[in-house]
């Protein structure tokens, strides 16, 4: 039993025991974009502070903190890595399929993900 709660301890540090996610809808004129990221080694506090408040100038944001990414995504790239950092992250894609004509490039080439149609 003693193992069986440092393992579940060790577990809840590494962060890997709770899900974490954030689905992110920014709208404007002409725009209406929808993800969600799916923390995967990423701290806790850095990712709800910064990973899931996006700063975008002239859009209305709204985020919605989640346990796990919500089903409907037209493409995930799973296991993305963030640009100069260690984090990983799944960013689930809504909306417009047609965009997979970039965003698995972009997913596969810079962010070393694997792009995945659910």
């Amino acid at each position: 039993m003693r193992w069986i709660g440092l393992a579940f301890l060790l577990t809840l540090a590494s962060g890997e025991a709770l899900a974490q996610a954030c689905v992110v809808h920014s709208q404007a004129e002409r725009l209406d974009v929808k993800v969600c990221q799916q923390n995967r080694n990423i701290p806790q506090k850095l990712f709800a502070d910064g990973f899931c408040q996006p700063n975008l100038a002239g859009q209305k944001v709204d985020v919605q903190y989640v346990d796990q990414c919500p089903a409907g995504a037209f493409g995930v790239c799973s296991n993305a890595q963030v640009a100069n950092m260690p984090y990983r992250q799944d960013i689930h894609y809504y909306g417009v399929a047609t965009d997979a004509a970039y965003l698995q490039p972009y997913c596969e080439a810079q962010s070393q993900g694997t792009w995945l149609k659910p």
